[in-house]
Parts: C-alpha cells; sequence; structure tokens
C-alpha cells in the first residue's frame, strides 16, 4: 500500500524538541523527523551505517574531525559510517534523518530517544 507523507506536516505536529517521530522506513533504513533548538550532542560514531540529515527549516553546523560544515535549510550531509561526528545547533531547526535501523540510540541521540 502506497502512504504518501508531508516532511513539514509531520515535523511541525511534534509537540516537544528533542523526539525523534518515525515515520517511515525503507530498506531497513528508518526515516525520522526531529525538531532541535540549542544542543549539542557529544562526539559519536556509527561503525554500521552512514547518517543522513536533511534540514527541512533552519540550519546547524556538523562537527567532524575537519571542522564545522554548515547545513541550511533545503540541504542535506551524509556522513560516512566510522565518522566522528556531532550536530551543533542554534535556533530552532528541523530535520529528516535517515539511518539504519538501530544506528540512533539514547547514548547517541539524548535521552528521549525511542526505539
Amino acid at each position: 500500500m502506497l502512504n504518501k507523507v508531508n516532511l513539514k506536516e509531520e515535523v511541525n505536529a511534534i509537540e516537544d524538541l528533542y523526539v525523534y517521530k518515525k515515520i517511515g522506513s525503507l530498506n531497513h533504513h528508518i526515516l525520522s523527523v526531529v525538531q532541535v533548538e540549542n544542543r549539542t550532542l557529544d562526539f559519536h560514531v556509527h561503525e554500521k551505517s552512514d547518517e543522513l540529515f536533511l534540514v527541512l527549516e533552519g540550519s546547524f553546523h556538523l562537527e567532524t574531525e575537519d571542522g564545522l560544515l554548515e547545513v541550511n535549510e533545503g540541504e542535506f550531509v551524509i556522513v560516512p559510517k566510522g565518522t566522528l561526528h556531532r550536530p551543533v545547533v542554534g535556533p530552532l531547526t528541523k530535520f529528516l534523518m535517515i539511518e539504519l535501523e538501530g544506528t540512533l540510540n539514547k547514548e547517541n541521540s539524548g535521552e528521549l530517544y525511542e526505539d
């Protein structure tokens, strides 16, 4: 069965910050939307999967050993597996994230992440 999803409606329906809302799956990958503000996660590595951040609204910096990369609304960045990284978010930013099932957890995504 086909299921059409409006990314903006899904992310705007989230009432709280830092809550990952799973909106789909694709070949063992989870698609989630989240709203983040004034948050810097600890550096971490995903050993088994790449990770995609698509900015739906706002902007953020992705910090790696190479420095900071600014990612703006309408842009995405793919973090290759094995890359030490952390998102650095100031003003409210809304994301679509795509990663292999089991990649995100409370340790690398915050206490509000639910499996």
